[in-house]
C-alpha cells in the first residue's frame, strides 16, 4: 500500500514544504541555531512555526541522552514550546515535550520514531491532527492542545509499553539466572526510580523541575560492564539517611534522597546481569512512567508469567472499569453523594471527612493491588473535593488572609496509605502492589499541588500499605487488620472450577466449608465464606469479581444460602458479562460482580446491572427491591437437585448411552473410510445404526455406530470387522485405570453403559447457546441410537416436547441453570427435575400434545435446516415461530402467566410456585420484586 503524501515528504526530509504547503503552517521566524554536546556542534534549522509554536529540524541522528541534551538547549535559547526532528536517511526522531498530567512536574521529552519508507499510520494520523483548515482561527492555545493530542501518544499505550519493557528485562535476569524473588524486587526498585524520576519526586520543594536523577545517573555513571555494582552502590545509597551516609560519597549519588521503607533496605542478592540489560533500562528510561494507570501493573505481572502457569493459579486480573463497578457501588457512590449534600455544611463536611478517616480497604487475593490503588486514588480524589469544599466555606465566612494561615492541608489529610491492606500468595505481584501505592500516593500528592499549591514530602517513607505475602485461604486475616464495621473487603480472587482445582486447593475449598462443602463450588467461593466468618457480628461491606458460576446451578444454594443466614444482603450485583483483561491473550471468561452489607432497611436500593445474552455490551442498572442468589429481582428461594421430577406429570430423564470404545464401535465424524470398511462387510453392515450426539443433533451432520445389543459372539466370530472392532474395544477397556471399565472388557460388543429406549424418545442436548429463544430439541425414532453427549427421555406422543420448546422451560434454564461460559447447560436432576409445572387436564395435555405435533410438522417443512439454522436468532420460520405460540398459550395458561409478563416475572412466578412445592413459601413471601409479602 502506497504512503500517504504526507509521509513521502517525511521520507525526503523536505520538512518545510510538509509544514508551510502541506500543513498551512507559518514560515520560520527564528535564525538557524547551533548547539554543542560532548564538544560536537550540532546545527538546527527552524522549518515552520505557529504563535511561538516552533518546529526545528537537526539533519543527524544523534544518541537519544545527546537528543535530550540538544532539544533542552533549544528550550533555553529559543522557546519552551517546540517540535525537534533529529533525521537521517534511514531513521528520524520526532521529539515533542509532553507536560505532565499530574502536577507541574518534569516535562517528558516524548519520542517518536519513524524509518524511512515504512507506511507509519499513526504518524500520518498526528500530522493530520496538526492540520490548520483554511478558514479556521486557531489561538496558540488551541494549536498546542492539538499538539498534545498528537503527540502525547504514549498515555494511548502506556500499559502496553510498560508491559514490553518489563516483560524484557525479566527475560534478561531469567537468562542470567536470578530467582523469582530478587528478579522481581530488582524491577521494583526500578519501577520506582523511574516513577520518582518523571514525577518530581527527587526535589524537596514544588517550585522548579526537577531532576531525572537516575536516567542520568544510569546514563553517565555506569556501564554496561560495572552495572550490578553501580545499581548496588545507589541502593545503599537509597537506603541510608542523608546525614549519615559516608564521606566521600559521590555526588551523583548523595544528589538522590533517602527513600526508606522496605524497598530498598530488603536484603537482595544482586547476581550478574547479561550487558543488553543496561541497554534496556536507559530505553525504559526514555518512556514517560507518569502517566501509567494502575492496571499497568497487572499488564507487566501478565507479560512475565506464561499463561498455563496463571490459568493453573486461577489469576485474572482486574482492568480498571471493573474495579470501578465493583468499589463504586459498594461505597463510593454513597460517599460521593454524601459530599454533593453536604456541602455547604461544614458540620456534616467534617463528619463526613471522619468517617474517611475510618474507612480500612483490604483485598485478601490482591495481586498487583489493583483493586488498593484504584480504591485510595479514588478516595484521595473525594478527599481533595471535601477539602475544597471546606476551604470554599472558610472564604465565604472568613478573610482571605485567615484562611491562608490557618487552613494547612497537609495535616488535614485523613485518607492514607497505611488503611490499605493486601493478602497475596505470590512474591513478585505482592512487591508490585506495595511499588504501586507508593506511586499512586504521589500521583494524588501532585494533585494535591495543583489545587492547594502545597503537597507533603514523601520521602522518606513514612507511611505505607500493608501488603501480607501469604496465602489467604491460610492466613488470618484478623491478624492483617482486626474486622470492624469500617473496614471494606474489595477484591477478584481466583477462579477455578470444579474439574481445575488441585488437590491442595481441593482440600483448602473442603476444609474452608467444612460440613457445607458441595463438590460443585468454585475455589472463589472459598473468599465469601471466609469474609463472612471474619466479620461476624461486625457489618462491613464486601464484594468480589467472580466467575459466574456462584450463581448458577446447584452449588448456588450451598454458597449463597450461609450468606443471607448470617444477616447479609446483595448490595448490588453485575449479573453475568464477558471478562476482558489488561492483555491480549487475557482469560476467555464470563464473570459477575456481587457485594453485600447488612442493611436492613434497604437504603441504599439494591441495584442489579444487567447485560445483553453473551453478556456483551454495556451493563443497564436497576433499582430493585432485592436480588436473589441467582442474581434476580425475585424471591429468596434455593432450587436443589433432586433424583425425580418434581412433577409427576414430567418423565425421567437419562443420559444418553457411552461406548467407551476408543473410536471402534463409533467411529469419529470425520472417520468415512471405517464407515465404509463395516458397510462392506456384509455381516458387519446389519448394525450399522444412525448415532447421535449433541453436534449431529444440532447441525443434522451424519455419524454411525456398531450397536449390537443381542448378537451372539458365534457372529461376531464370523466377520473379520466386528471380531477386530470388538477385539480393540476389550483391549482398551482393559488398559483402564477404573475398575469398572475394566470389567466392561467382558462384553466389549455392548456400549459401556446403554440406555436405548425401545420407544420414541427426545433428544436434549446438554448445551445451547446464549441467544436461542427456545430450547431445541428433537423428537427421534428408536432406531437411532442416542450418545451420551445428549441427554433422553421416552416420549411416545411428544408431550416432553412441547415443556422443553416453551417460553417457561427456557427462562427456568436462565433464571436458575449453570452455564458453560455464557451457552445454557441442561441438567437432568437439577435443571429438568426442579421444573415447577402445574398439573394439566387432560384438556390441556391433548393441547399440548397437539401443538408438539405441529412444531415436529413446522420444522419438517424445512427440510435443509438443521435445528441450528432454523433457531438462528431473528430468523426462525414463522409456521416454527407460530407452532411455540401454540406450546406456550398452553403453558402460560397453566403457570397464570399474564398478558405482556416481563422475563423477570414469568421467572419470579416460577420460582413462587418452586417455592410452595419444596417448602418454601414463607421465606419467599418476604421478598417479592415490589417489596411485599404474599400476606
Amino acid at each position: 500500500m502506497p504512503n500517504s503524501p504526507l509521509l513521502d515528504l517525511v521520507d525526503q526530509r523536505k520538512f518545510k514544504e510538509l509544514f508551510r504547503d502541506h500543513l498551512y503552517w507559518s514560515n520560520p521566524d527564528q535564525p538557524s541555531l547551533t548547539v554543542k554536546v560532548d564538544e560536537v556542534t550540532y546545527t538546527l534549522e527552524q522549518v515552520a512555526g505557529f504563535k511561538g509554536l516552533r518546529v526545528w529540524y537537526c539533519a543527524v541522528l544523534p544518541p537519544k541522552r545527546v537528543q535530550r541534551l540538544i532539544d533542552e538547549q533549544v528550550r533555553t535559547s529559543s522557546t519552551e514550546e517546540r517540535l525537534v526532528i533529529f533525521a537521517d536517511e534511514h531513521e528520524q526522531a520526532w521529539r515533542w515535550p509532553r507536560r505532565a498530567q499530574l502536577g507541574s512536574a518534569n516535562a517528558k521529552l516524548v519520542l517518536h520514531g519513524y524509518k524511512v519508507g515504512s507506511d507509519d499510520r499513526r504518524l500520518a494520523r498526528q500530522l493530520n491532527a496538526v492540520k490548520i483548515g483554511f478558514n479556521e482561527q486557531l489561538t496558540i492555545v488551541d494549536m498546542l492542545a492539538r499538539m498534545r493530542v498528537a503527540f502525547d501518544h504514549e498515555a494511548e499505550t502506556a500499559s502496553a509499553q510498560a508491559a514490553r519493557m518489563m516483560g524484557a528485562l525479566y527475560a534478561e535476569l531469567e537468562r542470567s539466572r536470578w530467582d523469582e524473588r530478587n528478579a522481581t524486587l530488582l524491577l521494583a526498585r526500578l519501577l520506582f526510580l523511574w516513577f520518582a524520576d518523571d514525577t518530581g519526586m527527587w526535589r524537596k520543594t514544588i517550585q522548579g523541575e526537577a531532576p531525572a536523577l537516575f536516567q542520568m545517573f544510569v546514563e553517565n555513571h555506569t556501564s554496561a560492564e560495572t552495572f550490578v555494582t553501580d545499581l548496588a552502590a545507589l541502593f545503599e545509597v537509597l537506603d541510608t539517611e542523608e546525614g549519615k551516609r559516608p564521606k566521600g560519597t559521590p555526588p551523583e549519588l548523595d544528589a538522590f534522597r533517602y527513600v526508606n521503607g522496605g524497598l530498598f533496605n530488603e536484603p537482595m542478592q544482586m547476581g550478574s546481569l547479561t550487558l543488553a540489560f543496561r541497554d534496556q533500562v536507559l530505553e525504559a528510561g526514555e518512556f514517560d512512567w507518569s502517566i501509567i494507570s494502575p492496571a499497568v501493573f497487572g499488564s507487566m505481572f501478565q507479560t512475565v508469567k506464561d499463561k498455563k502457569a496463571r490459568r493453573a493459579a486461577g489469576e485474572h486480573y482486574t482492568t480498571e472499569e471493573s474495579i470501578l463497578k465493583t468499589i463504586e457501588p459498594l461505597f463510593l457512590t454513597e460517599l460521593r453523594l454524601r459530599l454533593e449534600n453536604a456541602r455547604g455544611d461544614q458540620g456534616q463536611l467534617t463528619k463526613l471527612h471522619n468517617d474517611l478517616g475510618r474507612l480500612r480497604i483490604m483485598d485478601p487475593a490482591c495481586g498487583c493491588g489493583n483493586f488498593l490503588i484504584v480504591a485510595y486514588r479514588e478516595l484521595r480524589a473525594l478527599e481533595m473535593d471535601l477539602l475544597l469544599a471546606r476551604r470554599e466555606l472558610d472564604l465565604k465566612n472568613k478573610d482571605i488572609a485567615h484562611v491562608q494561615q490557618s487552613f494547612d492541608i497537609t495535616s488535614e489529610l485523613k485518607v492514607s496509605l497505611d488503611h490499605f491492606y493486601g493478602i497475596e500468595i505470590e512474591e513478585w505481584p505482592a512487591r508490585i502492589a506495595e511499588t504501586a501505592m507508593l506511586l499512586v500516593d504521589h500521583q494524588a500528592n501532585l494533585r494535591m499541588q495543583d489545587d492547594f499549591g502545597i503537597v507533603p514530602d514523601r520521602l522518606p517513607i513514612k507511611v505505607a500499605p500493608t501488603i501480607v505475602h501469604a496465602n489467604a485461604l491460610r492466613h488470618d486475616w484478623e491478624s492483617v487488620v482486626p474486622p470492624n464495621d469500617d473496614v471494606i473487603i474489595v477484591g477478584n480472587p481466583p477462579f477455578l472450577g470444579q474439574y481445575t482445582k488441585n488437590p491442595e486447593q481441593t482440600a483448602d475449598v473442603k476444609r474452608i466449608w467444612g460440613a457445607n462443602y458441595n463438590g460443585y463450588l468454585d475455589y472463589v467461593t472459598c473468599w465469601y465464606a471466609l469474609a463472612i466468618k471474619y466479620y461476624g457480628k461486625h457489618s462491613g461491606r464486601f464484594a468480589f469479581v467472580s466467575t459466574n458460576s456462584i450463581s448458577q446451578g446447584e452449588a448456588t444454594e450451598f454458597l449463597w444460602r450461609p450468606i443471607f443466614d448470617t444477616g447479609w444482603r446483595c448490595r448490588f450485583a453485575h449479573r453475568s458479562f464477558q471478562w476482558t483483561t489488561e492483555t491480549a491473550d487475557g482469560a476467555a471468561v464470563h464473570v459477575s460482580i456481587i457485594g453485600f452489607d447488612k442493611r436492613t432497611d434497604n437504603v441504599p436500593k439494591a441495584t442489579l446491572w444487567t447485560y445483553p445474552e453473551g453478556g456483551a455490551g454495556i451493563g443497564t442498572p436497576h433499582e430493585v427491591a432485592n436480588i436473589n442468589a441467582y442474581l434476580l429481582p425475585a424471591p429468596r428461594v434455593f432450587v436443589s437437585s433432586v433424583s425425580k421430577p418434581l412433577s409427576a406429570l414430567l418423565p425421567k430423564v437419562d443420559y444418553g448411552s457411552k461406548p467407551t470404545d476408543n473410536g471402534k464401535l463409533v467411529p469419529k465424524s470425520n472417520d468415512l473410510a471405517a464407515v465404509t470398511e463395516i458397510r462392506t462387510d456384509p455381516i458387519a453392515s446389519r448394525y450399522l445404526r444412525r448415532f447421535v450426539n449433541a453436534d449431529e443433533l444440532l447441525y443434522d451432520k451424519e455419524r454411525w455406530c456398531l450397536w449390537l445389543e443381542g448378537v451372539t459372539p458365534q457372529v461376531i466370530a464370523s466377520s473379520p470387522v466386528l471380531s477386530a472392532r470388538v477385539a480393540a474395544v476389550r483391549e482398551f477397556r482393559l488398559k483402564s485405570t477404573k475398575a469398572a471399565t475394566v470389567k466392561k472388557a467382558a462384553t466389549a460388543h455392548l456400549f459401556d453403559e446403554r440406555r436405548q429406549p425401545s420407544t420414541s424418545y427426545l433428544a436434549i442436548p446438554r448445551h445451547v447457546g446464549e441467544t436461542r429463544e427456545f430450547f431445541t430439541s428433537k423428537r427421534m425414532p428408536p432406531e437411532i441410537i442416542c450418545g451420551d453427549a445428549n441427554f433422553m427421555v421416552e416420549d411416545p406422543d411428544g408431550f416432553a416436547l412441547g415443556v422443553l420448546s416453551s417460553t417457561m422451560f427456557i427462562l427456568w434454564m436462565r433464571a436458575i441453570g449453570g452455564r458453560l461460559k455464557s451457552d445454557l447447560r441442561f441438567s437432568n436432576t437439577f435443571v429438568y427435575n426442579s421444573f415447577p409445572l402445574p398439573v394439566l387436564s387432560d384438556q390441556r395435555r391433548s393441547a399440548l400434545v397437539a401443538a408438539a405435533a405441529q412444531l415436529t410438522a413446522a420444522r419438517a417443512q424445512f427440510p435443509a435446516k438443521s435445528l441450528a439454522d432454523l433457531y438462528e436468532l431473528g430468523r426462525i420460520p414463522e409456521p416454527v415461530l407460530e407452532a411455540h405460540t401454540a406450546i406456550d398459550k398452553v403453558i402460560d395458561a397453566a403457570f397464570g402467566v399474564e398478558d405482556g409478563a416481563t422475563v423477570e416475572a414469568r421467572q419470579r412466578l416460577m420460582l413462587r410456585r418452586y417455592a410452595a412445592l419444596t417448602k418454601q413459601l414463607d421465606d419467599a413471601a418476604l421478598f417479592d420484586l415490589d417489596g411485599a409479602s404474599d400476606d
